[in-house]
């Protein structure tokens, strides 16, 4: 019972964390272009989030 309930404490203090930045003007955790994406043709050099890396 102890255990469980460090780990309840830990994922409530992750989730406390994201609320407390989010609410201190950073946006919310978002994906990004990449991982699965990027074993299809064209994944990666298709992202629109993609910088451009040769500048």
């Amino acid at each position: 019972m102890t255990l469980f309930l460090f780990s309840l404490g830990v994922i409530a203090l992750s989730g406390l964390g994201l609320a407390i930045g989010v609410l201190a003007g950073r946006g919310p955790i978002k994906g990004s272009c990449g991982g699965i994406s990027c074993g299809v043709p064209g994944g990666c050099a298709a992202c629109p989030s993609r910088k451009d890396m040769t500048k």
